[in-house]
């Protein structure tokens, strides 16, 4: 929902990667912000509205992200497609800092700035996905933030740590960061960053995208 900068932006690099994409936005002239590559349907009418989502395809989607100009527009989407549709991937564009954290607590990842959100955007919408974000001169060790499978809610991140074979670095808990400590849990919509070995990227994805097994 938004054909802004952002928005244009992620539709972009969505439909480049071959996903299926809808954009919804009121104003049809935003549209030709989008390249005239674009194979993905362009929406207009208000981006919370069900019939627009219905016409838009929110029954199949797997994701769904509200970056229009307006925070309340935003989280009014976003909870919609969560709550009306089911779609399992949400986030919101939200300008104001001081709300965002009472959003996250509403289970609705947040994001700000046009740069840094589409690329966070993306990321919280194919959460399957690992983000590197630093990586050694060598290149064989990293620091990167993983998704967890909601099998390890309720579980130590110490064990996860012996399971998946890498050094913690902190846990993004809420828009904040949290010091791993012997006692720290798993809960929903943690994300991990974590030290690891380049060569095992693969490897470390599928294990922790994957609930614990009896041995771990």
């Amino acid at each position: 929902m938004g054909c802004g900068r952002v928005g244009a932006k992620l539709a972009t690099d969505l439909d480049f990667e071959g996903h299926s994409v809808s954009v919804v936005d009121q104003d049809a002239v935003s549209f030709a912000r989008l390249p005239n590559s674009f194979a993905g349907n362009t929406v207009r009418g208000v981006g919370f509205d069900r019939d627009t989502l219905i016409r838009a395809g929110i029954e199949r989607a797997v994701a769904f992200a509200a970056v229009s100009s307006g925070d309340n527009s935003n989280i009014i989407a976003a909870r919609v497609a969560r709550e009306t549709f089911g779609v399992e991937n949400v986030v919101a564009r939200i300008y104001d800092p001081r709300r965002a954290e009472i959003y996250q607590r509403l289970g609705i990842p947040t994001v700000a700035t046009v740069a840094w959100t589409a690329a966070e955007t993306l990321h919280r919408m194919l959460p399957e996905r690992v983000r590197e974000e630093w990586r050694d001169a060598s290149g064989t060790i990293a620091l990167g933030e993983f998704a967890v499978d909601p099998g390890w809610i309720g579980h130590s991140y110490a064990r996860l740590a012996v399971a998946a074979d890498v050094t913690i670095s902190v846990v993004n808990r809420f828009g904040g960061g949290v010091r791993p400590h012997p006692d720290l849990i798993v809960q929903e919509d943690d994300r991990v960053h974590v030290m690891y070995d380049v060569a095992r990227v693969e490897e470390i994805e599928s294990l922790l995208a994957a609930p614990p097994g009896e041995g771990s």
